[in-house]
C-alpha cells in the first residue's frame, strides 16, 4: 500500500514555495487552505466567512504576483486569515485574536507580507497607490495591489483614490471582491472568456492602437467612436464607471475558478496599460455549509464545532449594552414620531436591526460612509427630526470634521450613540474606542455622557431624545451589562450633573463610565485599610459638574479620576478646573487614571484593563502611592 501523499499546504511556508507548484496543483492547495482556515477559526473564533470567500483569490494573487515586492493591501483585513497561513504564520494561526498572538487584521509589525495595517474600511486603494507611486519614483519594479470589497467601495475615499490613480500607470491593480453579487450578473463561461480576452496583451495592444487611430479622426467621428466603445464595454461588462475614473476594467471573473483567475491576473500583471480594476465575484463563506447557509455568512463567530458549525454560546447573563440601547431607542421612537436612526453599514453591530424591525421607515443605513452619516443626521436635525447617529467610537473618528463643522458649529441636536467605547478585547487597537471623550469634549456646544451601567444607559438615551438645544453623545462599551435592576420609566438627567454613589471623608474616586464597578470595589478595599472613601459617578465629561467636583476636591485628602479613555479626557478637564480654581495651590492630592499612551494589542478585556492599570487594584495602589508620596514630601519640607 502506498503512503498517503503529503498535503501540499505542508510544503508551502511562503509564497515563494507556492510559486513552485504547478497550476494543476492549486485546486488541491486551495482546498487544504480552506480546511486549515476553518479549523483555526473553530479554535479561536473570529472573522470566518470573508476569509473563506477569498481562499482561491488569495492563492491566485500570491501565485501570480511577486509578493512581498509587489505590495498586497487587504481592505479592512477581515479576510486575511488565509493570507496569513500562506505567508509564514501557519504555525501561529491558532493564536489569532488572543493575547500575545496574531492580530485578526493585517499588521506591519507581524510580517513583511503585511505592508499596510488595516481594519478600517475603504483605505486599501489609497495605500496601494502610495506604494505604486513610491516604487515608480525610486525606479523599483514593485506594484501596489488593493483587494477591496463591494461594500467598502461605497465609501467616498475609494473614489478619491481612484480619481488620482492615473499617475501609477500599470503599477496599480485594484481587485474588486464582489461577494454580494451587487454589481454584476451571475458569472458564466462567456463572461469569463471575455474577461480573459480583454485583459490580454494582444487586446490591450489593439485597443491602444485603435485609440491612437481614433484620435486622428475629425472630432465628431472621434467622439462618436469613443462613445460607441464605452457604451459597448459598459453593456458587456459594467466597467464604464471605472473607465471614467481612468481604470481599465476587467471582469466579472469567477473568484473561485482558478482556471479563470490565474490567466486574468497574469494578463493584468503583464499589461502595459494604466491602472487596472479586476472585478472578481466570490461567495462569502464558500466551501463551508454552515457559513454558506447563515444570513451573515459567519462574518464574525465565536469558537465553534467544525463538524456541525454550532458556535459556543456565552453563559447566560445580563443583556448587552448594544441590546439595551436598541430597546431604549425603540421605546423613545414609540413615544416620539420624530425619533429616527442612522447607521453606517452596521445595523446588527449597533442594535439598529431591532429598531428596523419596529420602525422600518425610520432607519437609514447609508453604507460605509460615516462622514455622510453625520452630515445627513445634521440635515435631519436642522429640519426638526430627532436623529440618533449610532456609530462605533473608532469609526466616528472618520467623521470628525463633520462632527465639528456640520454639527457642533451649527449647534444642531444630533444624538450620537457611541458603541464600543473603551477597550474591545479580541479586535485590538484598531477597534478600541479610546479617543471619543478627548475629541468630543473639546468641542463647544457638545454634551458628552458615559453610562456607568445598563440602567444609566436607558436614562441617557432618554436624555438624548429630549435634548433639543445642541449635539449630545452617550458612550457605552462592548459586552454585557452588570445586571442592575432596569428602570421601568426612563429619567431625563439634568445636563452636567453627576451623582454620589458612596459617601466617605478621606478619599474621593471620580468615575466616568463603566469603571464605576471597579471604583466601588476599590472603595471597599480602602475602607478595610481605614480610608473612608467617596465614589462619584460624574455621568458627564462635558459639561462637568463643577460644583460637585469642587466639593470633592476641597473636602477629601486624595482625589482620583478614572475613565476608559485616552489622555486629554475627563482627567485633563478636571485638572484644568482645579488649576483655574486655584485648588492645586492648596496642596490638593489629585491623580488621574486613564488609558496608557500606547495602542494596546488584543486580549481579554479584563486583562487589557488590568494591563492599563484601570482596575480596582490599580485604584487602590494609586491612592496609597499618593498618600505616601505626599507624606514623604511633607516630612522632607518639615
Amino acid at each position: 500500500m502506498s503512503e498517503p501523499a503529503t498535503p501540499l499546504l505542508d510544503t508551502v511556508r511562503t509564497p515563494d514555495d507556492l510559486r513552485k507548484l504547478q497550476p494543476d496543483q492549486l485546486r488541491q492547495l486551495a482546498d487544504e487552505l480552506r480546511a486549515e482556515t476553518i479549523a483555526a477559526v473553530g479554535v479561536t473564533g473570529g472573522h470566518l466567512g470573508s476569509g473563506l470567500g477569498v481562499v482561491e483569490l488569495t492563492t491566485a494573487i500570491h501565485y501570480v504576483f511577486d509578493t512581498p515586492n509587489d505590495r498586497l493591501v487587504w481592505d479592512v483585513g477581515h479576510q486575511c486569515y488565509p493570507h496569513k497561513i500562506l505567508t509564514g504564520r501557519r504555525d501561529r494561526i491558532r493564536t489569532l485574536r488572543q493575547g500575545g498572538g496574531l492580530s485578526g487584521f493585517t499588521k506591519r509589525a507581524e510580517s513583511e507580507y503585511d505592508p499596510f495595517g488595516a481594519a478600517h474600511s475603504s483605505t486599501s486603494i489609497s495605500a496601494a497607490l502610495g506604494f505604486a507611486i513610491a516604487n515608480k519614483m525610486q525606479d523599483r519594479p514593485g506594484k501596489g495591489i488593493a483587494v477591496i470589497g463591494d461594500g467598502a467601495m461605497s465609501a467616498g475615499m475609494a473614489y478619491e483614490a481612484m480619481n488620482n490613480a492615473c499617475d501609477a500607470g500599470n503599477r496599480l491593480v485594484v481587485i474588486l471582491n464582489d461577494n454580494d453579487m451587487s454589481i454584476a450578473p451571475p458569472v458564466g463561461g462567456l463572461s469569463a472568456y471575455l474577461a480573459r480576452l480583454v485583459s490580454s496583451r494582444e487586446f490591450l495592444g489593439l485597443r491602444d492602437l485603435a485609440k491612437r487611430l481614433v484620435r486622428k479622426l475629425p472630432r465628431p467621428l472621434h467622439n462618436a467612436a469613443r462613445k460607441t466603445d464605452e457604451f459597448a464595454r459598459g453593456m458587456a461588462m459594467g466597467g464604464t464607471l471605472f473607465e471614467e475614473l481612468g481604470f481599465y476594467y476587467v471582469g466579472p471573473v469567477d473568484g473561485h475558478n482558478l482556471d479563470q483567475l490565474i490567466p486574468v491576473l497574469e494578463n493584468v500583471r503583464d499589461a502595459a496599460e494604466g491602472p487596472c480594476l479586476v472585478h472578481v465575484v466570490t461567495q462569502k463563506g464558500k466551501g463551508y455549509g454552515p457559513a454558506e447557509a447563515a444570513a451573515d455568512k459567519y462574518h464574525g463567530v465565536q469558537k465553534f464545532d467544525i463538524v456541525t458549525g454550532a458556535q459556543a454560546k456565552a453563559p447566560p447573563g445580563p443583556p448587552s449594552y448594544t441590546n439595551v440601547f436598541a430597546q431604549a431607542l425603540i421605546a423613545e421612537a414609540q413615544r416620539d414620531p420624530k425619533v429616527c436612526a442612522i447607521t453606517a453599514a452596521m445595523p446588527s453591530g449597533t442594535g439598529l436591526d431591532k429598531f428596523e424591525q419596529a420602525f422600518p421607515d425610520r432607519i437609514f443605513d447609508v453604507g460605509i460612509a460615516e462622514q455622510h452619516a453625520v452630515t445627513f443626521a445634521a440635515g435631519l436635525a436642522a429640519e426638526g427630526m430627532r436623529p440618533f447617529c449610532a456609530i462605533y467610537s473608532t469609526f466616528l473618528q472618520r467623521a470628525y470634521d463633520q462632527v465639528v463643522h456640520d454639527v457642533a458649529i451649527q449647534n444642531l441636536p444630533v444624538r450620537f450613540a457611541i458603541d464600543r467605547a473603551g477597550l474591545v478585547g479580541a479586535d485590538g487597537s484598531t477597534h478600541a474606542g479610546s479617543f471619543d471623550v478627548t475629541y468630543l469634549a473639546t468641542l463647544p456646544n457638545m454634551v458628552v455622557m458615559a453610562a456607568a451601567d445598563e440602567a444609566e444607559l436607558v436614562h441617557m438615551v432618554h436624555t438624548c431624545a429630549v435634548h433639543d438645544s445642541g449635539p449630545i453623545a452617550v458612550r457605552y462599551p462592548r459586552g454585557n451589562g452588570t445586571g442592575v435592576d432596569m428602570p421601568t420609566v426612563p429619567e431625563a438627567l439634568e445636563i452636567g450633573k453627576g451623582r454620589i454613589v458612596r459617601e466617605g471623608r478621606q478619599v474621593a474616586i471620580l468615575s466616568l463610565g463603566t469603571r464605576l464597578e471597579e471604583a466601588l470595589k476599590a472603595a471597599e478595599t480602602l475602607e478595610a485599610k481605614g480610608l473612608s472613601t467617596t465614589v462619584a459617578d460624574l455621568r458627564f465629561a462635558k459639561p462637568l459638574d463643577e460644583a460637585l467636583i469642587r466639593k470633592l476636591l476641597t473636602t477629601h485628602e486624595v482625589a482620583v479620576t478614572i475613565e476608559e479613555g485616552a489622555i486629554g479626557g475627563l482627567g485633563a478637564h478636571v485638572l484644568t478646573l482645579a488649576s483655574d480654581a486655584g485648588l492645586i495651590d492648596n496642596g490638593l492630592k489629585l491623580r488621574t487614571m486613564r488609558l496608557p499612551d500606547l495602542f494596546q494589542d488584543q486580549d481579554k478585556p479584563e486583562k487589557q484593563y488590568a494591563d492599563a492599570r484601570l482596575d480596582a487594584d490599580a485604584i487602590v495602589d494609586t491612592v496609597l502611592t499618593a498618600l505616601r508620596h505626599n507624606s514623604v514630601g511633607a516630612e522632607a519640607r518639615a
